[in-house]
């Protein structure tokens, strides 16, 4: 009996000490990458382990706090594809009050959007072409908008200083295009000119192009352009100027142009005009009358491949789309849609007393998350139904997306699905290492610091060190 108990004491303390719980110092590779980047290591929070282990392999500052830049977006692509379905999808429908009479529409044509996170320039011509080929040819009376599914107040507001950069654009319930303008630059160092060509510009956007042609390397070039938009009623300017190496060759600049209902009403009445149409009235917004009848409808790709593009590529517009959608509620706020994820994750038995949802994007300065947090919500995912949906979104180290050029000649190169968040002063990366013994292992790697920009080095070493199984 004494020796049983002796054996239960010892099992005991071994189970909570130091070893079973993990290691607690960073691996060497990762230490010293992290002292060459000047960035100490009360500002990193890391924590890896073995799928369905008691106890993280290694856990550092994994309960603090911190901004997770878009690795948050793990926390809403993981909520929309339970909350919502893999299969679930938004729907665009054109509708009208008034009968069409030889082609003429006397009354107005209403557009009732429901959040889709990707109704392109392609998708929205196809619903032109639907109601065209219904026998809508003129619209006599006004482009009514109706984007009851989001209550927005704070659309035009930008995260810095820089409006007009694509990931800038904020939400809305008739998000079009991703309410982008795609710009290809064309250098001519024989003619000592930068040519623009702008793809699908909006009917009242103008573009001057006053962009001189450099010789200098190609670098950040989009830091040496500078596009100004200004507004005269419902017509729009914008003016690029800069520089521009000749050295860059072709690039595509896009850029987030104009209020949403005006890039809506400027790309349509372009659309229906290439499609033999004409659209008299102007654009304003309203709700779709009872007694209206539908005249054409689109249907966006289903959940699992949004949460596909949000998490490979890290669209921040399409993140907080779908986040808005969780709301599952017409008028949705951010502030219900992160109601909806708290229950959700409290449902699951993950209490994440820390978490700050602002946008569901990680585009935040107000967004917290623990990297135990993450941890705790990577391993849940790893049992779920929809493991496989949620695991192949994220980018795949040397493959594809956000990771496709790092850690191409290491032996994790292939071997692990890593969510990257990038803001200034933040560097995160989270997800899925498989061990070179065929186990697979979460990781979460927090940086806020000043020098955060620099920490690539000390989490690509961190991954390889997942990979070896050490």
């Amino acid at each position: 009996m004494f020796r049983l108990i002796a054996c239960l004491f010892l099992s005991l303390l071994f189970s909570t000490s130091p070893l079973a719980q993990g290691r607690s110092a960073l691996p060497p590779a990762v230490s010293k990458a992290l002292a060459n980047a000047g960035i100490p290591t009360s500002a990193v929070g890391v924590v890896v382990q073995e799928v369905g282990a008691s106890h993280p392999r290694l856990s550092v500052n994994a309960q603090q706090a911190m901004n997770p830049a878009s690795v948050m977006k793990l926390v809403t692509t993981y909520a929309a594809l339970e909350l919502l379905g893999p299969a679930s999808t938004w729907k665009t429908e054109v509708l009208a009050t008034e009968p069409v009479t030889d082609g003429v529409l006397v009354g107005d044509l209403y557009l009732r959007g429901s959040g889709d996170p990707k109704l392109t320039a392609e998708r929205l011509w196809l619903l032109l072409r639907q109601l065209r080929d219904r026998g809508v040819k003129d619209i006599r009376g006004d482009l009514v908008l109706d984007r009851s599914a989001f209550s927005l107040t704070d659309t035009g507001v930008s995260f810095d200083d820089q409006p007009l950069r694509p990931y800038n654009v904020g939400p809305d319930a008739l998000l079009v295009n991703f309410k982008a303008l795609r710009l290809t630059l064309l250098p001519s160092p024989a003619q000592k000119t930068v040519t623009v060509l702008p793809e699908l510009l909006p009917d009242n956007l103008e573009v001057i192009n006053l962009i001189k042609l450099g010789n200098n390397g190609c670098g950040e070039w989009k830091d040496a352009l500078r596009p100004d938009l200004t507004r005269n009623d419902n017509r729009f300017r914008l003016v690029l100027t800069g520089s521009y190496s000749a050295s860059c060759g072709e690039k595509i600049w896009n850029l987030g142009v104009m209020p949403h209902d005006q890039y809506v009403f400027g790309l349509v009445r372009l659309l229906w005009r290439e499609l033999g149409g004409e659209l008299k009235g102007s654009v304003r917004d309203g709700l779709v009358p009872a007694n209206a009848r539908l005249l054409a409808a689109t249907e966006s790709p289903p959940v699992a491949e949004v949460v596909r593009d949000i998490n490979k590529f890290s669209n921040n517009v399409m993140a907080r789309q779908l986040f808005l959608s969780l709301a599952q509620q017409r008028s949705a706020t951010p502030d219900l849609a992160a109601q909806a994820v708290s229950r959700w994750l409290m449902d699951k038995g993950l209490v994440f007393p820390e978490l700050v949802l602002e946008n569901g994007s990680g585009l935040s300065r107000k967004e917290r998350i623990s990297p135990a947090s993450l941890n705790r919500l990577l391993q849940n995912a790893w049992e779920s139904a929809l493991m496989p949906e949620f695991i192949s979104s994220l980018p795949l180290t040397a493959v594809d997306g956000t990771m496709k050029k790092r850690l191409g000649s290491a032996g994790v190169a292939g071997r692990a699905h890593i969510k990257t968040g990038t803001l200034d002063g933040v560097k995160t990366i989270a997800g899925y290492v498989q061990d070179d013994h065929g186990r697979m292992q979460t990781v979460v790697f927090l940086v806020n610091h000043p020098n955060a920009a620099l920490a690539q080095g000390a989490q690509d070493a961190l991954l390889q060190w997942a990979y070896e199984g050490r």
